[in-house]
């Protein structure tokens, strides 16, 4: 396949850009994309209301980013009780769903495709996003983290424990999110369960000290999240759900990747091919050293145990992302910090273009800056150039 692009100073000549194995198409179970350059979930904290309604600046940004083969939105707050972050929408009120579907709408018909991340920070919120009472999650221990409240950071509390009614209540509350996502006009959702949040707070052991059957063994700590996926797949025809893990997150004394939670994610991952899950979404440990590829065994290790199709994540780059993908480590590769600066990602992987980076002290500013405002990449020549400097080649 031939493509070609056109600027009002430069005469048009073909690009050849299915070389690189990223811009192959592949189905993520009922998910059919043209590329497998996947948008990472990204908090950038802009509604900037008081109903945590999505609104057209949201819109405009997802939109700008229709090409990725698959867009996953930032972590979406399934009930009130699920908030931790400032400025993050929800999805569980008729507001919400209404912004939602204008997101949706843009995105379609810009040619893309858009799931839903769902989210939950469990012990790791605060009482100012709860009016004052005290967060839950699985047992009462403090996770030792920092949440972002309206007045600044601020160091977690001791939570409260989850009553079983609770728990029953935070599955409900998943499965409305999920009914809700496709109404809005979701493609599909995707179940957040990475780093510090309330799903992984049950998967771990120092946190999670129940005797119950949501705790006690492997089996217990990972039952809310089984519980979890069947429920929210529910709502949807198919295989439309999507789960994210960091089996390697390290954060404070409480989150270490040690052999032993290494072992519990490697049991988890075997049981998800017993549930309708369409893909498995990794973050990985990231590259050794700045500029690094990332290690691929860490996401091999859950390739032998999943049989469905493998999204990686955390510091790759053009080469090292086509490199897994040729070594059939992983289905889809998924870009987080390259996406924020680069709405037309896929437009400069195509063409081999360097992405270019993005500014750090406006990733949750708040408004336009940083957010939507990035330019897009240009494709300059002239009559005569040579083709070999456009032609992205196989990497």
């Amino acid at each position: 396949m031939t493509t070609s692009m056109t600027t009002t100073t430069t005469t048009t000549r073909p690009v050849t850009a299915l070389d690189q194995p990223l811009l192959r198409g592949v189905d993520l179970g009922d998910l059919r994309l043209p590329n497998r350059v996947v948008m990472a979930p990204l908090t950038r904290a802009r509604t900037g209301n008081d109903g945590l309604v999505p609104t057209g600046l949201n819109a405009a940004y997802y939109g700008q980013r229709a090409t990725a083969g698959l867009i996953v939105t930032e972590g979406t707050w399934v009930s009130p009780r699920a908030i931790g972050f400032v400025d993050v929408p929800g999805i569980w009120s008729e507001e919400q769903v209404a912004g939602w579907r204008r997101v949706t709408a843009l995105v379609h018909a810009l040619g893309g495709r858009i799931v839903q991340q769902l989210w939950h920070t469990g012990s790791v919120s605060h009482p100012d996003h709860l009016g004052g009472a005290l967060p839950a999650g699985p047992s009462a221990v403090n996770p030792h983290e920092m949440s972002f409240t309206a007045t600044g950071r601020q160091d977690t509390v001791t939570p409260r424990e989850m009553t079983a009614a609770e728990i029953a209540g935070t599955v409900a509350d998943y499965r409305a999110a999920a009914a809700n996502a496709r109404r809005a006009g979701f493609d599909g959702v995707e179940i957040g369960a990475p780093g510090t949040y309330l799903i992984p707070q049950f998967l771990n052991p120092r946190l999670n000290l129940r005797s119950d059957r949501y705790g006690g063994d492997r089996a217990g700590r990972r039952r809310l999240l089984l519980e979890i996926v069947d429920a929210v797949a529910e709502p949807w025809e198919g295989r439309r759900v999507g789960v994210r893990l960091s089996p390697h997150w390290t954060s404070g004394d409480r989150f270490t990747a040690d052999e032993r939670l290494l072992a519990d994610y490697d049991e988890l991952v075997s049981e998800l091919n017993r549930h309708p899950v369409a893909y498995l979404h990794l973050r990985g440990p990231g590259p050794a050293a700045p500029g690094a590829a990332p290690a691929l065994a860490p996401f091999a290790r859950y390739r032998h145990r999943f049989d469905g199709p493998l999204i990686v994540n955390n510091g790759f780059d053009r080469t090292s992302a086509n490199a897994a993908i040729d070594t059939s480590t992983a289905d889809a590769v998924s870009f987080g910090a390259h996406f924020i600066a680069n709405p037309d990602l896929v437009t400069r992987f195509a063409l081999g273009r360097e992405p270019a980076a993005g500014d750090p002290a406006t990733f949750y500013s708040g408004g336009t800056r940083g957010y939507t405002d990035y330019p897009l990449s240009t494709w300059e020549t002239t009559p005569g150039s040579s083709s070999e400097e456009l032609d992205p080649g196989s990497c």
